[in-house]
């Protein structure tokens, strides 16, 4: 990474992503601040994040596919709807050659919110 600066904004991350995400990079944020409208969106370990005041989920853009990383208890809640998807404990891969599944990501976006709104600790994962 060297000549590169870290993005410490949302936009800067969105300007230094692979065009090739950009139209699902725009549509899964706008999905998220539609679901978490009071949240703050941060960079934190380079990617961004949705805070409210606790971690709610994150994303990242890489060169074939977004993540998207809800808490787990919600990848875990919609197991069986992801299975056709690859997925790891943490994350969602969604490649951009597919359509953005947006109902999907919205309702598990809400129950990630619904989720982390019930807790007590403030642990991400």
């Amino acid at each position: 990474m060297a000549g590169k600066q870290r993005p410490t904004t949302v936009e800067e991350y969105i300007l230094a992503a692979p065009n090739e995400s950009l139209p699902h990079l725009h549509r899964l944020r706008a999905i998220l601040q539609s679901v978490a409208p009071e949240a703050q969106e941060v960079i934190k370990w380079g990617n961004p994040f949705f805070v409210e005041p606790r971690f709610l989920f994150a994303y990242s853009a890489h060169k074939a596919h977004l993540n998207f990383a809800p808490h787990s208890a919600s990848l875990e809640h919609f197991r069986e709807e992801l299975k056709k998807y690859r997925t790891t404990k943490h994350f969602l891969q969604i490649p951009y050659r597919e359509p953005l599944m947006e109902d999907l990501i919205r309702r598990m976006a809400e129950y990630c919110v619904e989720y982390v709104s019930q807790r007590e600790d403030n642990r991400f994962w």
